[in-house]
This record gives C-alpha cells, structure tokens and sequence, in this order.
C-alpha cells in the first residue's frame, strides 16, 4: 500500500514538473526568410524592391530579452546579400554582425543561418542589407525586444503598441543609384518619405488609452521630423535605454536611430494626422499617416502641424534633453551601481573628422583622411587565420592630421576593457550620423565649432543617455564614452548610406592575447568562406 502511495506521489511530481516545462519559456526562436525582388507602387511609380517573406517592409522580429534568434536567410537575389542587425550587440559574437568586414556575403541561391542572442537589450532595433547599395531598395525590418516579466519597465504597459519605420525614398532603383556612385557623382535629393514603406497608413486606438510609437528612421541621407497632430509624446526609450520621461511636441529622428514615445488619445474621438517631415533642407518633403480614434466617425483634416521652426542649434539643445533614467532596471538586475561612467578616466581619446575628398577624380568620402575599401576577405576571418595582406592593425590615424586622402582596408586597434572617449568632428556644411556595432556609448556632449580639451567642462558626466547612433551637426562636434567589453572586429560608420559606401567607415579592432570563450565565441560551424579565406578550415 505504502509503495502504491509513493508511486502515486511521484507521479503526480512528474506530471507538474511535465506542465512547467511544457508552459516554460522556450529560450530559441526559428525563423527562414527568403530574400526575392517584387514590384510595389510606391510614390505612385511600380518600383523593384528587396521583400523578405513576401513583404515590405520586411518581417518584424518581436522577441524577449535573452531569446536566441535561429534566422536562416535564403537568398534569391542575382546578387550577393547580408542583413546587419542595427543596435543588437552580438555580444561575444561579432561572427553574426552581417557586414562585409565580419562576414562572407551569401551568394545568390544559398543560404546562411544566423545564430545570435539579444543579450540583455530591450528597446526598439532594426534591421537592414549591408551590401552594396540594397538599402535603397529595401529588405529592412523592425526588431522588437520586450521585457521579461521579472524585469519592470519604468511606465505602465501600454495599451498597444505600433511600430513605424519611417525614411526617405528615391524612385531610382538601387543599381542606378550604385551606377552614380560608383561614376563619381553623389545621390540626388530623394523623391519623398514613406512611413512602413507606404505614403497613407492607418493606426487605430480607443480614446482614453495609451499607446506606445516605435519610431526608427531607415532612410538614406536625412534627418526626419516626427509629430502627431494634436498630441504630445512622452519619451521613454532610446535604442535600448530607458530615458527621463520628457514630454515633447515633435522630435528630430536622424539617419539610424530609433526612439519610443508613449502617447495617449485624449482628443476629442476624430482622426488625426501623423506627420514625418525631412529636416535641414531646403526642399521639405513630407508623408502622412492617421491616427484613427475607434470611435471617430470624422476624417483627419485641417492644416497639418507645422515643423519646428528652430534650426541646427534648437535641434542640438532637443538632444541635451535626452536623459538616461537612473532609477530603471536594466534588461537584467540593475548593474549601474557597481561604477559611473563619469567617474571613469579614459584609457585613450580618439577623435575622428569626416571628410568629402576628391580621390582619383571620383568623389569619396574619408574618415581622418582614409576612405575605407572592402576587402574580398572579411577582416575578421583575415584575423582569426592570420591570414596576411587583408588589412594591417592601425591603418588609420587616431586623431585628424593634415596630407591628402586616400584609399585603405582600415583598421583601429584597441584592447578589451579599454574605456574610450570618441570625439567626432565636422568640419563640413552637412548633417552627419555615426553608428559603432556591437555596442552602446554615452552620448555626454554636443558642442559648435572645434573640440577641444576645454570642452570636457561641458560635458553631462551624470546622467547622460546610451545608445549606437548618434548625429554630429555642421560644423561642430560630438562626444561620447564607450566601454569596450566586447571583444570583436566591429564596424564604425556613417548611418548616411551613400558615405558609408564611398568610405565612411572603418573597423574597430577589440582584442586581448587571451583565447578563452569568455571574451569571445569560436568561429561558427557554418561560417562562410571567401577570398584569401577560401579552402581554409579551424
């Protein structure tokens, strides 16, 4: 009697721990995308664009903090491809940052599968083809990372959520505009803006409720103005950090950044418009989008709200309001207590001035005089084989110097743990975007005119925000804290397309003698071969 008693007992144990596995939290997520050309009517023109899955934009990924992402990516283009995951940190792991410098482009009709986690992020990413010039074609995408229950986010959950990918658009196709670029000529102003790769969508909520707006700017070349027609928006997150809740009537959105902002319907019940707007030119093009009430039965109308009248400085004194807020969890137990970035002494400073050279007749672009050329070999194979001749360590200068410019596979050495202060200096007449893979950095300063050592007074060493794209206006400078504890070959570029593809780049080499899985992963198992690379195995 006694052994039937215990029989049914553990019994009853196996069944719960049974159901607990069953209703636990799978830790992978699959996914197979296939990467094909399809025509879509955008700006009232069929026009040839990347779809993945069929769609375009692209799918969006919707995951959880920690989750693995399992992503096989079939390629039916006539030409080699690569998504680069915008703002994941790929921590360990720069073997999945999907660019030319990391990893071996998929060759047409193959397939590669992406293995990475997003290790402690939540917030609002992207992602979008790093090859060639697709990203004027499309084949970009929204990425998603929500909390886990555990983990408090420092506002109510929102009633719903929307996310809007919003960016500026030619009409040329993507092999044209590669065509000008490679002749020598730069891009012409793009031809209008779409919002979810439309010109009129709807979003729909009911009044009295909050929503949150997942706002990322996917263009090419400009900075974008966003803003809803009669209501405010209350900041909450920027690429990934949780920010002091300012209230704001428009915001400026540059070339690569995402920002989220919770808004609630306390309007009479009408529709109203949603508004994207381009920045800082002359010509204003502008796109919009409706903000449905569920009760409305009134169409949106009026004049739409105007942009900001201020200009450069207005819109730099808007990102001195972008706070991190200290008092929020992380995507894991909060870790800022245990060191403040602004009590920290730099290892080195870099500074970094953007150029527009003339090389060879033909229009490039340079960062502290060189202007970067792909290899056939990813620079991280070349340095994971030894393999000689791809690229030499400390190809590019670590601060600006006078001589002519000129073309180089560059390549910055740094070590693991180094703590940087970055210093990006424009000396020219147009807005600049700078985006570093694998990483955050605290954006501590803006300033006009020349940096110097005097400007460090001036900086936030409190409270200042983190995220991996940051914009540098016109003849000024940017400054920002990075703690380099991801060791990797990682990219560091202009977020403005057509500079990173005559140039604007470099990679950022974070290396330690000590081999150990610690710092860093082995090479995957399926990682593709190319160039110098060919026929070599581990």
């Amino acid at each position: 009697m006694g052994n039937a008693v215990l029989l049914h007992l553990l019994c009853g144990v196996l069944a719960v721990l049974s159901a607990s596995l069953v209703n636990a939290d799978d830790p992978y997520r699959y996914y197979t995308w296939t990467v094909t050309y399809g025509t879509v009517k955008l700006l009232d023109v069929p026009q040839q664009v990347i779809l993945i899955n069929g769609q375009f934009p692209g799918p969006r990924l919707d995951v959880v903090t920690n989750d693995n992402i399992i992503l096989n990516l079939f390629n039916k283009l006539d030409q080699p491809f690569l998504l680069t995951w915008n703002g994941i940190k790929q921590r360990k792991n720069s073997w999945q940052d999907g660019v030319l410098g990391t990893n071996c482009p998929i060759p047409p009709n193959s397939n590669y599968t992406y293995k990475f986690q997003t290790k402690d992020q939540i917030g609002s990413f992207t992602y979008f083809p790093s090859t060639l010039l697709h990203r004027a074609a499309g084949g970009y995408g929204a990425i998603n990372i929500y909390e886990r229950p555990k983990i408090p986010i420092p506002f109510p959950v929102p009633d719903g959520d929307f996310t809007l990918l919003i960016g500026d658009w030619y009409k040329t196709s993507h092999q044209t505009l590669r065509a000008y670029l490679d002749s020598g000529r730069t891009l012409p102003f793009p031809d209008g803006v779409l919002i979810n790769g439309q010109t009129y969508s709807t979003f729909s909520g009911d009044q009295g409720k909050t929503y949150m707006f997942r706002i990322s700017n996917v263009g090419m070349s400009t900075s974008l103005n966003f803003r809803i027609q009669g209501h405010s928006m209350k900041l909450v997150e920027v690429e990934g950090s949780h920010t002091v809740q300012n209230i704001y009537d428009s915001l400026d959105v540059h070339v690569g950044q995402s920002v989220a902002v919770l808004v609630t319907l306390n309007q009479s019940p009408k529709d109203y418009y949603i508004i994207a707007s381009t920045r800082f030119n002359r010509k204003i093009l502008t796109t919009t989008a409706v903000l449905h009430y569920s009760n409305s039965r009134t169409p949106a109308s009026g004049p739409l709200p105007a942009a900001p009248s201020y200009g450069y400085h207005g819109s730099m004194m808007q990102a001195r309001t972008y706070k991190w807020n200290l008092t929020a969890s992380a995507a894991r137990p909060n870790p800022q207590g245990s060191y403040h970035y602004g009590k920290i002494t730099p290892t080195k400073t870099v500074a970094l001035a953007n150029s527009a050279p003339l090389i060879n007749g033909k229009q490039r672009y340079a960062v502290n005089r060189v202007s970067y050329i792909n290899s056939d070999t990813p620079l991280k194979l070349a340095d994971y084989f030894g393999i000689p001749g791809v690229f030499s360590v400390d190809s590019i200068e670590s601060s600006p110097s006078g001589g002519a410019a000129f073309l180089s596979t560059s390549v910055m050495s740094a070590n693991l743990h180094d703590f940087l202060e970055v210093v990006f200096q424009n000396d020219e007449k147009t807005m600049q975007s700078w985006h570093l893979d694998g990483y955050d950095f605290w954006v501590i300063g803006y300033g006009n005119g020349q940096w110097t050592s005097a400007k460090r007074s001036t900086y936030n060493l409190v409270d200042a925000l983190t995220r991996h794209t940051v914009q540098v206006y016109p003849k000024s400078w940017t400054a920002i804290y990075v703690s380099l504890d991801n060791q990797g070959m990682w990219n560091m570029r202009s977020a403005i397309w057509e500079r990173q593809y005559l140039g604007q780049q470099f990679y950022l080499r974070v290396w330690t003698q000590v081999h150990s899985l610690a710092n860093e992963y082995d090479i995957p198992s399926n990682a593709l071969r190319c160039g110098k690379a060919i026929g070599i195995h581990s």
